[in-house]
Formats: structure tokens, sequence, C-alpha cells
């Protein structure tokens, strides 16, 4: 059977945007951008105008509500040039003050759609751009005062671009009919922005296509944000697009009984998750393993949501572990998030920027607590680790969670369970012996390979972590008050 040709695209100008759209959008067509004020449909349009610029065609870039002095203020904003971005500003003539300019006997709707109709056409038929932006569909709804000679309208501009090869952007801001589902009709493909406002931290952005006809596209919604250098795409994560084979192998971190608890080491392409109460030594296991990777040459990376990384750093150092060294080589990284100013899809594009650009091999995220309570309302966010998870295994990437559960001995819960999804999920406790609180390590499970299922204490100090010898002497560790278990008094029984 023979292949169709592939679809020609034409590279939007909007990092992330491409990848979205497969390429690009297919040229020669009329497309909705579609939004509500304030989100980003002029910075995605001059984006659109100034990557034909860039490329050596024809464009043209039209407003008829926005003044070309408000317009150029929005470029220079973001540092481009004027130039880059060719405007025709057509202001309407009932927008004007002057008396002259004021109808009396005839209904504006009669005059002025057609005059300005007249005049778009007029600078489109001599500039023949190959891009062009309507910037936007309300002023001539407006104009028009009816629907069916609006629909009209906009049919006629579909007939007018039909043979003329241009890429057309039609911005529209929804002021007045939301779920104008014609219009949408009307257009090849439609391309829609939405703000969620958050009750703390920035508004919260996404993007959908809703439709492009006869081409492919990432479906579903993808975070955006609008930045200094204009609006940026975090395309949703897809982990079955990024299958990459790798040696199977297991990663330690120098400690001899806990790397010996887990068979050979943490395996390479597993998400390993520890879990207990709060201090009880997570975060510092979870770096230990990731310092002693960066010591062999391996590059790994510490997302922070609950410490600063003053405070990580010398918390690592007093267990004996230099992490300035390692970040001078490059061979580690440390980034504090701040969710308040961070949606999943540009958190979960950061950290795959970092593994495909530098070949990070391991990941930490520290905490899930930290990613997941600080983005309340969000939708589908144990989605969103699902396939980072499951990307990162594909890659090759250890990961290491960090998980606190409430309380501090006996039952304990977390808000959230994610366990699921780890591949390695490791417990740690405290328990009460002789008057004095010590802690406890134990390997849950492990997909990928055997594992010791005894329980062994832990310590933290001045001489770095220590793990010690099976507590095969207690009973009811994990209840957080064992007893003591005479082996030799049970064997003579």
């Amino acid at each position: 059977m023979q292949q169709q040709p592939p679809i020609p695209r034409l590279n939007t100008g909007i990092p992330g945007l491409n990848e979205i759209l497969y390429g690009g959008l297919p040229p020669g067509q009329m497309y909705l951008v579609e939004g509500d004020p304030g989100t980003g449909k002029t910075t995605l349009a001059m984006q659109f105008i100034r990557a034909g610029v860039a490329a050596g065609e024809k464009a043209l870039y039209i407003t008829l509500s926005e003044p070309l002095t408000e317009l150029e203020l929005s470029i220079k904003s973001h540092g481009w040039n004027v130039d880059d971005v060719p405007i025709a500003e057509f202001t309407p003539a009932e927008a004007s003050l002057s008396p002259q300019e004021q109808y009396t006997v005839f209904h504006p709707s009669e005059v002025e759609l057609l005059s300005t109709v007249q005049k778009l056409t007029r600078e489109i038929d001599r500039v023949r751009p190959d891009r062009l932006v309507i910037d936007s569909l309300s002023e001539l709804r407006l104009l028009a005062d009816d629907v069916m000679r609006y629909r009209r309208q906009l049919l006629a501009f579909k007939q007018f671009f039909a043979g003329r090869a241009t890429t057309v952007l039609l911005l529209d801001d929804r002021t007045t009919d939301a779920n104008d589902f014609q219009l949408r009709s009307i257009a090849h493909g439609v391309i829609r922005l939405d703000k969620m406002p958050r009750s703390f931290g920035v508004t919260r952005r996404q993007l959908e296509i809703v439709k492009l006809r006869g081409s492919a596209y990432r479906e579903g919604y993808h975070d955006y944000n609008i930045r200094y250098g204009g609006v940026v795409a975090y395309p949703r994560l897809v982990a079955a697009d990024h299958d990459h084979p790798f040696t199977a192998e297991g990663i330690t971190c120098d400690i001899p009984e806990l790397d010996a608890m887990f068979g050979k080491g943490i395996s390479r392409g597993s998400a390993t998750l520890f879990t207990g109460p709060t201090g009880v030594g997570k975060s510092s296991i979870a770096i230990k393993y990731a310092h002693a990777a960066a010591r062999r040459g391996d590059r790994a990376i510490i997302y922070s949501f609950d410490e600063v990384t003053r405070i990580a750093k010398d918390r690592a150092r007093a267990l004996g572990m230099d992490l300035q060294t390692e970040i001078d080589r490059g061979t580690l990284s440390i980034t504090q998030i701040d969710p308040a100013e961070l949606s999943p899809g540009e958190f979960i594009q950061q950290i795959v920027d970092d593994v495909e650009q530098n070949d990070t091999r391991v990941v930490v995220i520290d905490s899930l607590n930290g990613f997941l309570n600080s983005m309340p309302g969000e939708r589908d966010l144990i989605l969103h680790l699902h396939e980072l998870l499951a990307y990162l295994n594909q890659k090759g990437v250890t990961t290491l969670l960090v998980l606190t559960q409430q309380g501090l001995v006996g039952t304990m819960h977390a808000d959230i369970d994610v366990s699921y999804l780890a591949d390695t999920v490791v417990l740690l406790r405290y328990f009460e012996t002789q008057g004095e609180i010590r802690k406890v390590i134990s390997v849950l499970k492990q997909r990928t390979g055997a594992h010791e299922r005894s329980l062994r204490e832990i310590q933290m100090g001045t001489e770095g972590i220590t793990v010690g010898e099976p507590l095969s002497t207690f009973r009811g560790v994990l209840t957080g008050v064992p007893d003591l278990h005479d082996k030799t008094a049970s064997n003579s029984e």
C-alpha cells in the first residue's frame, strides 16, 4: 500500500507548540485562536509573524482593536525588534470622537463593516502576505451588528483566502459568545487558550488544539506560560514516545549494608519511594545515592520542594557529603522549586530538558508532598506523575522519590497513595527501646529483583549514615514499641 506524503508544516515560532502540532501548522489555511482577554493571543500571534519574517516570508499583522502604539509597547516588552512585526492599523471610524466621523442617517453596521472590509482586502492584495493575523474578530462582530451578517462575512473571508496560499490566524476574545461553534466550523483549525486563577501563586494557563482538519496532533490540555520572550508551551508528556534502550545495572551508595538490602543496589531505570515520618532520614538517604552517583561521574539532580538549597547542603555536609564539590564539577545540581510559580507541565518539562540535554542519570524529587500538596486543585496530577516516572524509567534514569507520612510512631498514613507507581518501596520508622528513640529501615517491595526482607537499624551522625545488622532479636519494631525476643529461649522450646 502506497503511503501518503507527509503534510508540510509551518513553524509557529512558539516553543513547544510545534511539538504539540507534530511539526507546526499546515500552511495556506485559516485558523482560529480563541481565548479570554489576558490569555496571550496577541503575543502568540506576534511570535507567529516573527517566525515568518525570520524565514524570509511576507507577513502582516492587522489590528482592528489595539492601537499601533500599544502593540509596539508589547513588542518591546518582550525584547523584540518592532520591524520584525509588520503592523497595519485599521481603526473603524465609529471609534473616533470627531463629530464629522459620527453617522446620523445610516446605521454604523451598514457603512463601517463594508468600509473596513474593503480596506482590509485592499491591504492584503497589496502586501500578498504568506502569513496574516487579524486581531480581533470581536471588532468585526460589533460592526456587523447581526449574527447572520457577521458569519456571512467570515465565509466571504474564507473564500477570499482560498486561492492565495496565505496562512491566516483569526484572534477572538470570546467577549460576546463563548461557544460560537459555527465560527469553529469555518476555521481549518482551532487553538483555545484558557487561564485559571489559583488561590495563591501565578495564574495557571492551558492550551488545547480543539481541531485540526486532516492532521494529527497531540490531544488534551497543555500548560503554557507568558514570560519575557513570549509564549512557551509545555507539551503533555507521553512516555511511549521516548523508549530508549539502556544497560540494566544497579547503582550503589557505598554503604555495603544498605546496598545489600536492594540486592545489588537500586536498579537503573526504576523508581524508588522512600516513605516514613518526618525527620527519619528519607531525604538524607536519597541525597546519599545521588551524591555517590555524582562522584562516579553519573550526573544527578535534586529537585527540592521542602527546603532551601543552603540548608540541604549544610545537612549533607554534616553527614560527610560535600555536595558543593560535585556541583562545581557539574555532576550534581540542586534546584529549589517554588510551586507557587510553577505548573505541573512546566516542572515536568524542566526534568525532561535536563535528562535530554545533560544526560542526567539520577533524579531526586524531595518531596512528593511538596509536589502534590503545593498544587491544590490541579487535575490529574497523579497521571502527570505516572507519565513522568514511566518516561524516566524508559530513559534508564534512576528516580528517587521522598514521601512523608503523618504521625511519628505506630499506625501512620499519607494523604496520597503513590506506592503503586514505584518499583521499590523503602519504609523508615522510629521505634523506642531502652528509653531511647531509634530508626529502622526496610525494603517492602522491589519489582526489579530479589531484596532483603529484614529490618535494620539506621543511624545518622557526624560519622555519616550507618546501617546495622538485621534486628533479629526484636518483635513488633514497626509498631514503634517492640518486644525483645529471646531466640535462644524460643529454639529450646
